[in-house]
């Protein structure tokens, strides 16, 4: 099942609104849906933010057997991370996953997708995942370039982003660009209340050192940074994005469905 975005097309792109502490007063009783892919992650950076907003996390991991909601009317948002797996692999759980995603789509509720997440969105929107043509990866930091509309949405974007991926995908149909790269140029896109961002703001401290401790077989990859410079380029690069994401997840969740704002 594929949800294609030619209504997206045309959509005006609205900034995200200045922090207030009523933005998002009516949604704070709303759990935030956190989806995890494997047993001992955690949602880091971004569950710590949800939380700073006054937001409950109801986490599931679809691929341990949690269900998915049928519905998000009971939810905030949903917000599904990243993992070791493609979301080309032919697992069961990946491919209900990728056709959950059409639930937040319709509903156009706030979806966010993190470089697997954001993958699984770009796939149900019609856009081929695949790995580099030269094999390349990025594992480590990396500069982004947001767009025109990345700055009109979403101000003061970090110069670098933390990366862990070996695959990139393509812009969907009317998706909106927000930010390019260069050996992956996708790096993060729009397509009405749904969010895709092919790198890792959720990254905290202590879930780097697991990362380069269990994940070093990954520094011998092409285009892969080694363990060392993971850690000063954090300490370079990451009061940066650690303010675009808490100010991004803000705007993020006071999107509202806009066929409820045409009711009104």
């Amino acid at each position: 099942m594929s949800f294609r975005t030619d209504r997206f097309g045309g959509a005006e792109l609205v900034p995200f609104p200045r922090r207030t502490p009523t933005a998002v007063a009516s949604e704070t009783r709303l759990p935030v849906l956190i989806i995890l892919h494997q047993e001992s992650s955690t949602p880091g950076r971004v569950g710590n933010a949800l939380r700073a907003l006054g937001h409950r996390l109801d986490i599931r991991r679809p691929r341990f057997g949690d269900p998915l909601p049928e519905t998000l009317d009971r939810h905030a948002g949903a917000v599904v991370f990243g993992g070791p797996m493609s979301a080309n692999d032919p697992d069961d759980y990946i491919r209900r996953e990728i056709d959950w995603i059409e639930i937040p789509l319709r509903e156009q509720r706030p979806f966010l997708g993190i470089c697997l997440g954001a993958q699984m969105l770009a796939m149900q929107l019609g856009a081929r995942v695949a790995p580099h043509a030269e094999a390349l990866t990025q594992i480590g930091y990396y500069p982004i370039r947001p767009t025109a509309a990345g700055h009109a949405l979403c101000p003061a974007w970090p110069a670098q982003v933390y990366h862990w991926h070996r695959e990139g995908f393509e812009l969907p149909a009317g998706a909106e660009l927000l930010a390019e790269g260069d050996d992956f140029p996708v790096q993060a896109f729009r397509a009405g209340n749904a969010f895709g961002v092919q790198f890792h703001p959720d990254v905290t401290y202590a879930m780097m050192h697991r990362w380069t401790t269990r994940g070093y077989d990954g520094f011998s990859a092409p285009g892969a940074r080694q363990r060392h410079h993971h850690f000063a380029d954090r300490a370079v690069y990451d009061v940066a994005e650690r303010a675009w994401l808490d100010h991004f997840i803000h705007g993020w969740l006071a999107h509202r469905p806009v066929l409820a704002q045409a009711a009104e």
